[in-house]
């Protein structure tokens, strides 16, 4: 049973760096993990669609000895918004919730991402457990401490860094999910090859065909090599201080602005990456940065993935695009800047690209 850990520095690096726990069955250590923390009372946020994993949550916890309680969300996007946390806040202050009390997410990057932002805000802070049960979740979203909701402007533009006392990432909660959601999480596993690791992308390559059909062997050696991944980036780049955490974000910018075009839960998060993952590989070789070679091999593992590669149909004009792109986070003084590769298993922030190269890689793919 892999177990990564994420070590943070910094004042209280020992209290505040945690492990990532990943595995079969492995939701059942929860309550065990959460008491060793201290946790006596414990809040658990999930959604309707998983209630046998956030009621397997619950039983651990109350078998540890920590009263518990649940709160739940409506499935989907549309839940990472102001008025839901607004609406979670209140259920927190209805409950006594005090400082001493762990919130624990159950579900996938929507329910993490909302209930680490609630947990950050609320009273000044709350310790907040990550207990992913997508694929998405499992390698990306739930490792690192980044919390937000969604704007009409853009996606995660209200946040913060919060850190998880700790992860467990149950591979079994995998079996259940749709195929479209679990396919939408294969976009940010072949992202940590394409970013970090040539070996791993090439092992991606040789192994596609056995994570689509969840092949639990191959499942548990993805999340742990992209968990890892993940992990050694958070560690060196905590809070996106050096630049080195950015790299997370490839495809990203153009994901999120295709994601607020389209309405938000339109497109799964994984297969707008995927889509902005093709469209960065295309500005990379417009720019000279990489080959056709490398663009048509990644590709070609998105396509054995089972993941979009072309824009869809949006009414948004291609403008409207850019404009969305101009508000991400990385953007500087409205300047478009990318994540882009130079190769396999490495890439850069790129800055001072011509808008209207932009535009015509998104129209190329439209």
């Amino acid at each position: 049973m892999p177990t990564i850990h994420v070590h943070l520095a910094g004042v209280a690096a020992a209290d505040r760096s945690y492990d990532i726990q990943i595995g079969a069955g492995v939701i059942g250590e929860i309550g065990v993990a959460v008491a060793r923390r201290g946790g006596r009372r414990a809040v658990v946020i999930s959604d309707a669609a998983v209630a046998p994993h956030a009621a397997a949550a619950m039983a651990s916890l109350t078998a540890a000895g920590i009263d518990t309680t649940a709160v739940a969300v409506p499935s989907g996007e549309a839940s990472k918004s102001l008025a839901e946390a607004g609406r979670l806040w209140d259920a927190l202050a209805v409950n006594a919730t005090d400082r001493q009390t762990h919130v624990v997410a159950v579900g996938g990057g929507v329910v993490g991402d909302l209930a680490g932002f609630v947990a950050a805000t609320f009273a000044r802070g709350l310790p907040v457990w990550q207990v992913p049960t997508t694929l998405v979740a499992q390698v990306d979203s739930a490792i690192g401490g980044k919390t937000g909701i969604n704007l009409a402007g853009g996606k995660n533009l209200v946040g913060c860094f919060w850190q998880p006392s700790g992860v467990v990432a149950d591979i079994d909660t995998l079996a259940s999910l749709p195929d479209r959601e679990f396919t939408s999480g294969l976009a940010e596993v072949v992202k940590y090859g394409m970013i970090l690791n040539a070996e791993f992308f090439a092992w991606l390559e040789a192994h596609a065909a056995d994570l689509v059909a969840r092949e639990p062997q191959a499942l548990v050696h993805a999340v742990e090599r992209s968990a890892a991944l993940k992990a050694q980036v958070v560690s060196a780049d905590e809070r996106e201080e050096t630049g080195l955490r950015a790299v997370l974000n490839y495809g990203h910018t153009f994901a999120h602005a295709f994601e607020t075009a389209a309405g938000y839960g339109t497109l799964l998060h994984g297969e707008a990456v995927s889509i902005g993952m093709a469209c960065a590989a295309r500005l990379a070789e417009q720019l000279g940065r990489i080959s056709s070679d490398i663009v048509a091999r990644q590709d070609a593992l998105l396509a054995a993935c089972r993941l979009p590669r072309t824009v869809p149909t949006l009414t948004a004009s291609t403008d409207d695009l850019l404009a969305i792109m101009a508000r991400d986070k990385k953007s500087l003084a409205g300047q478009l800047r990318f994540i882009l590769p130079d190769r396999i298993g490495h890439v850069e922030l790129v800055a001072d690209i011509d808008p209207r190269l932009v535009a015509s890689v998104v129209t190329s793919t439209r």
